[in-house]
């Protein structure tokens, strides 16, 4: 359900630039082959990094994300053990770097979107369970660099989300999670947090992807066919931004169709 960025949340991309690469050094390393999107070795590299300090806040963030970014590589309604470990290892990672470095705002962004992602393949009932954290973590990292459009495209996603349960659904959300939690909820909020996340990240391929969605969630459907019309025009920068194309493709598609009646 809570998505990170992970179908398209997950949000799952290289944050920073990566610096001239150390000779044997692995953290180094490992950003120079995330900025390749070769993500093996980013991974090799990167738990050699964690392994030299248990406690390091951006190899643990960075290998977090590097799992993530594998785990996404098979579909959500595809089971797979592998990639659900993955996922796991990922929240585990995300969760030491927050600790090492609480007010680090990338920590809490892929802390979100690893959350998200594990979320993705346990029962409606555990998503549900599980939204609150992810909100929280997405707004510490926004509260902590109001320029970072990751955070601000989780925080859309959660909002889009939770609108999209069905009723059975929202029962339970308002159970699990509390009326006054489930109630901040709101499709203004979703459009506003992911025109956020376009404007500070406007060649992010999934940021433009997420808000067309919720533009047709709203029936905004000639707002929405610019943004998918941008995404063709746009570099591939993210690992799966193939398969963000294909998705623009079907949405522009469902648009055109319902434009033309």
């Amino acid at each position: 359900m809570l998505v990170p960025i992970a179908r398209g949340l997950a949000l799952l991309v290289v944050l920073t630039a990566a610096p001239i690469v150390a000779q044997g050094d692995p953290l180094a390393r490992g950003i120079a082959a995330m900025a390749a999107h070769d993500l093996p070795t980013a991974r090799n590299w990167l738990e050699q990094a964690v392994a030299a300090d248990p406690d390091g806040y951006e190899a643990n963030w960075r290998l977090a994300l590097v799992l993530v970014d594998l785990g996404r590589q098979t579909p959500d309604d595809v089971k797979s053990a592998s990639r659900d470990a993955l996922y796991d290892r990922a929240e585990s990672y995300a969760r030491r770097a927050v600790y090492a470095n609480p007010n680090g705002a990338d920590g809490h962004f892929v802390m979100a979107n690893a959350i998200g992602q594990a979320s993705l393949t346990k029962s409606k009932r555990e998503r549900v369970e599980r939204a609150t954290e992810i909100r929280t973590a997405a707004l510490r990292a926004v509260q902590i660099d109001s320029t970072h459009s990751g955070g601000w495209h989780v925080l859309g996603r959660w909002h889009a989300e939770i609108q999209r349960l069905s009723g059975v659904e929202k029962f339970f959300a308002r159970t699990f999670l509390g009326a006054g939690i489930f109630d901040a909820a709101s499709w203004d909020e979703a459009e506003r947090c992911l025109r956020k996340a376009v404007t500070l990240d406007p060649d992010r391929i999934f940021h433009r992807i997420d808000l067309a969605e919720v533009l047709i969630d709203r029936e905004q459907w000639s707002e929405a066919r610019v943004h998918l019309a941008a995404v063709e025009r746009l570099p591939s920068v993210d690992p799966l931004d193939g398969t963000h194309k294909q998705r623009a493709r079907e949405l522009s598609a469902r648009v055109d169709a319902r434009l033309a009646k």
